[in-house]
């Protein structure tokens, strides 16, 4: 029997391989999703960190299709807006904790967001009289999408390899060093540094958390040399942390916040940036002609802020983030029972519903996750391929966090088993 090979060019895929090896998801309900063959699996990842609120939420299909009904959206360049996009941007100055003069940019996901971000942090001292403020600084193993600015600045060197020098005037630092920061800022010259752009966790780089007093002193050193702060809360937002945004968690208050993903739990595509009133500032002063021009054609998309409500109402009223508060112990017990497994180099986990396994032989990993998905999870490899990621959906239970680690653990029994003989 002839298969035909897939028209669908999959991201980041070898497609040589993939075209005739697809698994096709047709369905999900709460944390599980079920693939053409019928098979039930845990979805460990929440796919790609983002079904926070779970799958198959029938509050948000009426949410959107109630919406789509009245308008489906209409572009807000220039005086135009809509309800939904103005009640969302509302809701997240509140929420973000950066003051009621903070603003909100949107965008179709994280990687507009990070485009944005850039972009406005050098404009923003353009507009100060201070253009020579352009270089960006990113941190080894960071992902920052894939657009211009988030290959150029992203750590992870297979991302940025055979595309040229996308964006000039890029750093990058050491992940989690605040004097090799402190040092670059000072090499480079501050003078010339337009802002400073970090994961609270490193998501895609391999769920790495930040060391003790990281984030608050590299905000120091960026307060300290007129440095913006940008936080990339793409993956981290909106609970994932057990706080809203994982800069209330480790105490910081960025010029800039990244958002996407778990805004609307992946229901429909939607990101933005929060953006301080100190930045904001000389765009939006009484009769200012500075203009930010910027944007994407799907900016505050009613639907999608509709959607973005929707899911925030839901986080709220069922108490999911203090849920994922709840559970973070579950998940650490979970996975410290994989720290000492011969298989495992590190353990990574201690915030909220996000935890990593780094393999020590990462040429297993492929068998490794054939293997977690035959007994019933969605496997994920980060990092290098080699770190095992763990972020379900908020609405799993503490025995299905459990399940994930015993099917972990039994892949690695069996795998190592495998390659010794």
């Amino acid at each position: 029997m002839i298969t035909r090979e897939t028209s669908l060019w999959h991201p980041l895929a070898p497609m040589g391989t993939v075209k005739s090896t697809e698994i096709v998801i047709e369905r999900a309900e709460g944390c599980y999703v079920w693939d053409s063959d019928g098979h039930r699996l845990l979805d460990a990842p929440a796919s790609l960190w983002y079904c926070n609120i779970g799958h198959g939420r029938k509050e948000m299909a009426q949410a959107i299709a109630r919406q789509v009904e009245v308008l489906e959206t209409y572009h807000t360049f220039l005086r135009y807006a809509n309800r939904p996009a103005l009640e969302l941007a509302e809701r997240l100055v509140d929420s973000a904790r950066l003051g009621t003069d903070a603003k909100i940019v949107f965008g179709s996901g994280g990687s507009d967001a990070i485009e944005s971000a850039c972009k406005l942090a050098r404009l923003y001292w353009n507009v100060l009289g201070r253009p020579e403020k352009q270089t960006i600084i990113g941190r080894d193993r960071s992902y920052h999408g894939l657009h211009g600015f988030g290959t150029s600045i992203g750590g992870l060197r297979p991302l940025r390899e055979g595309f040229g020098n996308l964006i000039p005037d890029v750093l990058r630092v050491e992940t989690n060093s605040a004097e090799a920061l402190e040092t670059a800022i000072g090499e480079a010259g501050a003078d010339t540094i337009a802002a400073f752009v970090a994961e609270p966790v490193v998501g895609g780089g391999g769920a790495i958390f930040p060391a003790d007093g990281y984030l608050a002193e590299a905000q120091r050193i960026c307060n300290e040399n007129d440095v913006l702060f940008v936080a990339d809360e793409v993956v981290t937002g909106f609970g994932r942390t057990g706080e809203f945004f994982a800069s209330h968690r480790f105490g910081i208050e960025p010029d800039l916040i990244a958002f996407a993903k778990g805004i609307t739990s992946g229901y429909v595509p939607l990101g933005g940036l929060v953006v301080s009133g100190r930045v904001a500032e000389p765009f939006w002063t009484d009769g200012s002609t500075n203009v930010f021009r910027h944007g994407v054609t799907y900016a505050g998309h009613a639907t999608a802020c509709a959607a973005g409500l929707a899911n925030l109402e839901i986080l709220e009223r069922e108490r999911l983030i203090p849920h994922v508060r709840e559970l973070e112990p579950v998940l650490i017990a979970a996975v410290e029972q994989l720290r000492d497994h011969p298989a495992v180099a590190e353990v990574r986990c201690g915030a909220g519903l996000i935890a990593g396994v780094r393999l020590a032989d990462p040429s297993l990993g492929p068998a490794v996750a054939e293997r977690i998905y035959a007994d019933g999870v969605i496997p994920r490899l980060i990092g290098d391929a080699d770190v095992l990621q763990i972020s379900p959906p908020f609405v799993i239970n503490e025995e299905e966090l459990r399940s994930i680690a015993d099917v972990f653990t039994s892949a690695l029994d069996s795998v190592s088993a495998s390659a010794v003989v």
